[in-house]
């Protein structure tokens, strides 16, 4: 019978995974890519956050896996990119923040200029 290890949290979203806790989550997963499912044989894997800390994630033992370098560069970092700006599109929109698109007509309310009827104009 094994003991029981309290898990490891982070104390900030910043402190590394200590080498010890890097070696248990090696174990629970028995060496496999948490996204290709390939055994991992090479030295070239990372500990990586299954829910990205931008995302919302944990900095906890919990939300470990171990992947291979190359698939944490060509798949999941990407997708954790494209994830956190449709979060922040949605966001936008929801608060009503727009980004403006191009340069605004001159003399609409956007444009620094206040056309005038009678043919002149004023800065806003």
């Amino acid at each position: 019978m094994s003991r029981s290890v309290p898990e490891w949290i982070g104390k900030t979203d910043d402190t590394p995974v200590p080498p010890h806790v890097r070696l248990r989550v090696f174990d629970r997963f028995k060496g496999i890519c948490g996204i290709c499912t390939v055994k991992i044989r090479a030295k070239r894997w990372t500990c990586d956050h299954r829910v990205a800390l931008c995302n919302g994630g944990e900095n906890r033992e919990s939300n470990l896996w171990p992947i291979h370098e190359a698939c944490d560069r060509s798949v999941k970092t990407p997708a954790d990119v494209a994830l956190r700006a449709a979060n922040d599109k949605v966001r936008m929109r929801h608060l009503g923040i727009k980004k403006r698109k191009r340069r605004p007509m001159p003399g609409s309310r956007d444009s620094g200029i206040k056309m005038k009827i009678g043919g002149g104009w004023e800065r806003r």
